[in-house]
């Protein structure tokens, strides 16, 4: 299985960003234990990284991928067009974020990407990504 991870705005601060709501692990920290965490599984992992909504369409649109796991950040909250890209590629996609998002700020608790994806995984840091991994290859 291949799976397209999508790291969306903000991401690449991991690790400086507030780490006492998103931790003090880094997005490359991270991506290499999802890689090892998919390579026992027998998946393969490619990730992407974008503060742009138009570019994490067109990589969705353009991947060659099995499945998809998501973490919008504030994309989550109002990006019907991540929702309907995400809805045209038509493979399993999980959409993920390291905070409990329905635990903060009342805004943060309405994603309109879920509707388009099997599940959401919150509030569980990095891991949250290692479950959406876990949930995929075990569909499969």
């Amino acid at each position: 299985m291949n799976i397209l991870v999508v790291h969306g705005p903000n991401l690449n601060l991991l690790g400086t960003r507030e780490p006492e709501v998103y931790g003090t692990d880094t997005l490359e920290e991270i991506n290499s234990r999802i890689t090892a965490f998919a390579k026992k599984r027998d998946a393969a992992v490619t990730f992407f990284q974008s503060n742009h909504e138009g570019e994490i369409i067109d990589e969705i649109q353009k991947s060659s991928h099995d499945a998809l796991v998501i973490n919008p950040g504030a994309f989550t909250h109002y990006s019907h067009a991540i929702r309907d890209a995400i809805q045209a590629a038509g493979k399993p996609a999980i959409e993920v974020h390291l905070s409990n998002i329905h635990g903060r700020e009342p805004f943060r608790s309405r994603s309109v990407i879920a509707p388009a994806c099997r599940g959401q995984i919150s509030g569980f840091g990095p891991t949250s990504y290692l479950l959406a991994i876990e949930a995929l290859v075990g569909d499969s």
